[in-house]
C-alpha cells in the first residue's frame, strides 16, 4: 500500500489525468446504462399495445414515417433506429420508413401515400416544414382526419414544447414522444398560411419572424469559437455594423373570428334505403329554395409600423383547448432600445423566440397583410427556416392538423383552462 501511495505521489500528473479519465469513463458508462433502462421500459410498454387482440378481418394500422437522416448533424438516423423504431415495431403497427435523402423528396412521396392511418415526422423543424409545404397533406389531414406524430430528432424542435413534457435526457424525450403516438391522445393545432404575390403558399405551425434579433441569431454559429458567448457576440457585432436598426412596413389586419364548434369524430349512421329514396323524391318534386349567403364585410385596420422586430405566431405554444375565438398573435417590438438591451434580449430570444418584451404592441388577428417598402432586403424566419422577405398575406387556418400529444400535456392544458 505504501508503495502504491509513493508511486501516485511521484507521478501525480499522470495519476491526476488517469483519475479524470476513469471518472469520465465511469460517468459515460453509467449514462449508457440508464439510457438502456429507459429503452427497455419503453419497449415493454409498447409490447402491451402489440399484444392486444384484433379481429381477423381488421387490417393492421399503417404508419408512414418521414425520417430526415441529416437532422441533428447527421445523428437522426441512429437516434431513430435505437430509440423509436423498436417501439413502433413492437406496438404492432405496419411501419413504412421514408428517408428524405434530398430536399423536396418528401413532397413527391406524399402523393404515393394514400393508404395510411397515421403520419409520423421524425426530425426537426426543417422536416416538419418540408412535409407541411405539400398542400395535399393539408387536404388529407382536413378531410380524412389523419393524425400526425412528431418524433423530435433535430436541433430545433419547437413542436415538442407543446406536445411533450420537458426532459433533459434525449433518449427519454424521444421514447416519450414515440409512446405518445401509441396512446392515441391528440390535439388540434393551428397553421399559418403565408402567401406572397407570386410564390406558392408556405405553411407554418409556429411563427413568422422578421427583424434584427432573428438576423443576428442566425449568425451566432459563425462565432462558435467563443463558446457560450457566441450569442452575445453575434448581437453585439450586429450593433457595430448598423445602429439603430429599424424595420418599416405597413400592416393591415382583421380581428379574431369566432371559433365554430368542433365536428364530431364519429359520423352518424346512414339512414335506411326507404328514407333516402323518400328524401330524394321530395327534393326532386319540391326543391328547397336557395338564398344567397349573407356576406359580412371584413373590418380591416391599417397600421404604419417601425420596429426592431415583428413576429406573427400561432397560439400552439400556449394552447387553450376551451377558447372561443381563433386568432394569431402579432408582436410589434419597440424600436427604441439601447445596445445593451439589444444584446440581452437577443440572448433571451435565442432560448425562447416567442418572448414579447414590455413596451411591445400586441395585436390579435385572424388575417393580416404585411406590405414592405420597395428595395427591402433581408429574410423571414418561418419555423426557423429562412425565406426571402417580401410582401405577404398571412392567414390563420384554425385547428387544421391533429397531432399526437402526451396525455399528461393534454390534462395540463385542460386544468389550465379551468383555472
Amino acid at each position: 500500500m505504501a508503495k502504491v501511495v509513493a508511486t501516485l505521489r511521484n507521478h501525480w500528473k499522470k495519476s491526476t489525468v488517469g483519475a479524470c479519465l476513469l471518472g469520465w469513463g465511469g460517468h459515460w458508462l453509467y449514462g449508457r446504462h440508464c439510457d438502456n433502462l429507459l429503452r427497455r421500459a419503453a419497449c415493454q410498454e409498447a409490447q402491451a399495445f402489440g399484444n392486444e387482440l384484433i379481429p381477423p378481418t381488421m387490417p393492421l394500422k399503417k404508419a408512414t414515417v418521414f425520417l430526415n437522416p441529416a437532422a441533428c448533424k447527421g445523428k437522426a438516423r441512429n437516434l431513430f433506429e435505437k430509440n423509436a423504431a423498436p417501439i413502433l415495431h413492437l406496438s404492432g403497427l405496419d411501419v413504412t420508413v421514408v428517408k428524405t435523402d434530398y430536399e423536396g423528396q418528401a413532397k413527391k412521396l406524399l402523393e404515393l401515400m394514400e393508404n395510411t392511418d397515421l403520419i409520423i415526422i421524425a426530425g426537426g423543424d426543417g422536416t416538419v416544414q418540408e412535409v407541411l409545404q405539400e398542400p395535399g397533406l393539408l387536404r388529407v389531414a382536413a378531410f380524412s382526419k389523419i393524425p400526425i406524430g412528431f418524433i423530435p430528432l433535430g436541433k430545433t424542435c419547437t413542436l415538442s414544447h407543446t406536445l411533450y413534457p420537458e426532459s433533459t435526457n434525449q433518449v427519454q424525450h424521444i421514447t416519450n414522444a414515440t409512446l405518445a403516438i401509441l396512446k392515441g391522445e391528440t390535439v388540434s393545432l393551428d397553421v399559418l398560411q403565408i402567401k406572397g404575390e407570386k410564390e406558392q403558399p408556405v405553411f407554418a405551425v409556429s411563427s413568422l419572424r422578421w427583424g434584427s434579433y432573428r438576423d443576428a441569431g442566425v449568425k451566432a454559429s459563425k462565432y462558435w469559437y467563443l463558446g457560450p458567448l457566441k450569442t452575445k457576440a453575434a448581437h453585439f457585432f450586429s450593433t457595430v455594423k448598423e445602429w439603430p436598426q429599424k424595420h418599416q412596413a405597413a400592416l393591415m389586419y382583421v380581428g379574431p373570428t369566432e371559433r365554430p364548434p368542433e365536428e364530431p369524430e364519429e359520423k352518424p349512421s346512414r339512414p335506411p334505403l326507404y328514407v333516402r329514396l323518400y328524401r330524394r323524391l321530395r327534393s326532386y318534386w319540391s326543391p328547397p329554395k336557395e338564398f344567397p349567403p349573407e356576406v359580412t364585410p371584413e373590418d380591416w385596420e391599417e397600421l404604419k409600423l417601425s420596429t426592431i422586430e415583428l413576429s406573427i405566431a400561432t397560439r400552439n405554444r400556449q394552447l387553450d383547448l376551451t377558447r372561443t375565438e381563433d386568432f394569431m398573435d402579432i408582436c410589434i417590438e419597440a424600436e427604441t432600445v439601447s445596445k445593451g438591451e439589444f444584446v440581452h434580449r437577443g440572448s433571451q430570444k435565442m432560448r425562447d423566440p416567442h418572448t414579447c418584451p414590455e413596451g411591445s404592441q400586441c395585436i390579435q388577428a385572424s388575417r393580416c397583410i404585411l406590405q414592405l417598402p420597395e428595395g427591402t432586403e433581408g429574410s423571414f424566419g418561418i419555423d426557423n427556416e429562412e425565406y426571402e422577405a417580401m410582401p405577404v398575406e398571412v392567414k390563420l387556418l384554425p385547428r387544421k392538423l391533429r397531432f399526437f400529444c402526451d396525455p399528461r400535456m393534454r390534462e395540463q392544458m385542460l386544468r389550465a383552462a379551468v383555472q
